[in-house]
């Protein structure tokens, strides 16, 4: 659902953000915000896409490896958690209580809302006809093309990846117990690639948090924790919620 009411502040915190100009401690603020609202998500992925193009427009010759790893600091570092999980609510948040934390509401897989189809990022053609077939309603149909697929299949990544698109329809439609299983056959995967290994790790640690097994929670969450990228600051509070609630 589009969403009229525009939060300037919001935006303004956004803006600085991507600019490198917010505090570890306004950064962690910030996307305790963005995580609760699914709009400015998407809303930050536009601006730092947009910001992205711009730059490489401006720049005539092929930038220097300096350049390249500024931008990716400034743009890709800053999508990276909206570009395959739109997460439209990951906790309940109080500045008197910041142990009050629940699983994420809803995965929004990769559409675009700013036009009809999915995501760029996503390249391959069976996730993509699966996550649009799931956009569309077709839900059974884009589970049962992934478990096609997966039974076949015998590439690590693309078995991680299958398992995780499919876990994230069946999340959403609150098959809590078949979303674990497939997050779960994802992070066993071997020498798959970290990114692809941590959304695994978080998303089962979600899972798990649904079903009410905390302490699998938890330890799905330390996972996510140790792997010290996108998800790690967030993964760490809900650790500290869960071992606030074991004392």
């Amino acid at each position: 659902m589009i969403q009229n009411n525009l939060n300037k502040d919001l935006e303004r915190k956004i803006d600085l953000y991507l600019n490198g100009r917010l505090s570890e401690e306004e950064t962690d603020d910030l996307w305790v915000e963005l995580i609760q609202d699914g709009y400015y998500l998407d809303y930050m992925k536009s601006v730092a896409n947009l910001k992205s193009i711009i730059e490489e427009k401006r720049e005539k010759k092929t930038p220097g490896v300096a350049i390249q790893i500024r931008r990716y600091a400034s743009y890709v570092t800053a999508a990276a958690v909206v570009i395959f999980v739109g997460v439209l609510g990951v906790m309940n948040y109080s500045s008197e209580n910041t142990t009050a934390v629940s699983p994420i509401s809803e995965i929004g897989l990769d559409i675009v809302r700013s036009d009809v189809g999915v995501s760029a990022s996503v390249t391959n053609d069976i996730i993509k006809k699966a996550i649009q077939l799931a956009a569309d309603g077709s839900t059974q149909e884009a589970k049962d093309l992934l478990s096609t697929e997966l039974s076949d299949e015998e590439n690590p990544t693309l078995i991680a990846e299958f398992s995780i698109t499919l876990g994230s329809i069946q999340y959403n439609l609150g098959e809590y117990r078949e979303a674990a299983s497939n997050f779960k056959i994802a992070t066993e995967q071997k020498g798959i690639a970290e990114n692809i290994l941590e959304k695994g790790y978080w998303l089962l640690a979600n899972s798990y948090f649904q079903l009410d097994q905390l302490e699998e929670a938890k330890i799905a969450f330390q996972n996510t924790y140790d792997l010290d990228r996108d998800y790690s600051r967030i993964a760490k509070t809900y650790i500290n919620a869960l071992d606030a609630m074991d004392d």
